[in-house]
């Protein structure tokens, strides 16, 4: 059973109809030297049953989180997600790949984007926010285009604790332009070196770009980055990789934009996606802003409805004024959203903030005091922390996950330099007993 649906002659009469010979004449514009003349190296296709079974194998490789007990971030929270959320997101109403083009034909989906946008606004302190990105790194290179259309300058400053993967994807969108990506190293307390930012910025700086909490869970106060990009008249941009600590500290108000991750509010790991990025901005940047943002109006009869107040994508405008390529929203995971952050108000996400940090203190006291292990960074945190062990993280690791708990993340998967430190996340899904057993697996492994 082969999986493409189109036979031979299906295709010999599509390449009739746009009057080409062949597949290769139809490649004729790319390069030779890009172009593959080996078979690909694929297994031949299976039928139905041998293929879902193959599927099932593979999938029992994978660690079922109800069953196993995982203390990773990095960006991606296991976080308790209410029964509603899923139940009503899931409703035909909304489930759908509908995207409101049209918006007289949408109205149930403007308006849950309206509403998602306002909720944004509230939580970031911003005046402005958008229909929601694909994620969070790609939410923070759209940031730094923007500021870069607003400051057409050849720097970005970015702090050494912007999340590693959101940095690589904002070196593939600024590398083609010509910027130039330059890093605001750490102090030892494991925040930005506030005099480092401020004597880094010059007048060739777009834009200097923070985190908080940073990659490693330190709570960092946004002035170091507002006030740094004031001194070089350049935008200050806010990254907010875990968006549930938005409930526990001030928002980045004085910023002029914020990107971030929404994974927290209501999305569930799901090996890495589809999650939700978000968007913010002072109003007076409003016509530079990617994307699409929904309004409210009234109709000629006075009645109130959501239009798409501005879409800045090339589809809709002409190519040379498009603002960004972003084509679309997650407007199922911005709904998903909505709903949690209705559900638990303003009252609940903060005592679930609260609950985070209480349990990540506690996990980090409880650690610490396992022979061997120390704290790695004084500054306070939010959820996460790194401890050093003396030996090889990724080796303990290994050995602790066979008790069915995984202990965090091992650094040395995005610094060779530091094959000890273990970067661990506690959430309000992780019990008491659930952390002093990790304690305990870890203690067996650094004896």
């Amino acid at each position: 059973m082969a999986y493409l649906p189109h036979s031979d002659a299906d295709r010999r009469r599509m390449l009739e109809a746009i009057g080409v010979a062949s597949l290769e004449e139809l490649l004729g514009d790319i390069p030779e030297v890009l172009r593959s003349r080996k078979p690909l190296e694929v297994p031949d296709a299976m039928d139905e049953m041998t293929l879902l079974a193959h599927l099932e194998a593979l999938s029992r490789r994978n660690a079922v989180a109800q069953g196993h007990c995982s203390f990773l971030g990095a960006g991606v929270y296991d976080h308790f997600i209410p029964a509603v959320v899923p139940q009503l997101a899931s409703r035909g109403e909304f489930l759908t790949a509908y995207t409101p083009y049209q918006p007289e034909l949408s109205q149930g989906t403007l308006q849950a984007i309206f509403e998602f946008q306002t909720l944004i606004c509230q939580l970031t302190g911003m005046e402005v926010a958008n229909a929601s990105m694909y994620d969070g790194a790609s939410a923070t290179a759209e940031a730094v285009l923007m500021a870069h259309r607003l400051k057409p300058r050849g720097q970005v400053l970015a702090s050494a604790g912007l999340h590693p993967e959101y940095r690589q994807v904002l070196e593939t969108y600024v590398t083609p332009l010509g910027l130039k990506l330059s890093s605001i190293p750490l102090t030892e307390d494991g925040r930005t070196d506030a005099e480092a930012a401020r004597s880094l910025g010059g007048p060739d700086t777009c834009c200097i770009v923070g985190q908080s909490p940073n990659f490693y869970g330190i709570v960092e106060p946004w002035e170091t980055f507002t006030e740094a990009a004031r001194r070089c008249d350049a935008l200050s941009i806010a990254v907010i990789a875990e968006a549930l600590s938005l409930g526990l500290f001030r928002p980045p108000a004085a910023a002029d934009l914020v990107a971030g991750e929404g994974q927290s509010f209501g999305l569930a790991p799901q090996y890495g996606g589809p999650h939700l990025g978000f968007f913010a901005a002072k109003e007076r940047y409003l016509r530079q802003m990617p994307g699409r943002i929904v309004g409210r109006t009234r109709d000629r009869r006075d009645q109130p409805g959501f239009v798409l107040t501005l879409a800045t994508r090339e589809q809709h405008i002409r190519r040379q004024r498009a603002t960004s390529n972003i084509c679309t929203n997650h407007s199922l995971c911005a709904l998903a959203a909505t709903i949690y952050l209705c559900t638990v108000g303003k009252q609940g996400l903060r005592r679930l903030a609260e609950l985070n940090a209480r349990k990540a203190a506690y996990a980090r006291h409880l650690l610490t005091e396992v022979p061997g292990v120390r704290r790695t960074y004084a500054a306070p945190h939010f959820n996460e922390f790194v401890i050093t062990c003396e030996r090889s993280a990724a080796a303990i690791c290994a050995a602790v996950e066979a008790g069915g708990v995984t202990p965090g993340l091992p650094l040395s998967r995005y610094d060779a330099g530091r094959p000890n430190d273990l970067l661990v996340c506690v959430t309000e899904k992780r019990s008491r007993a659930e952390i002093e057993r990790c304690a305990e697996l870890l203690a067996k492994q650094c004896r």
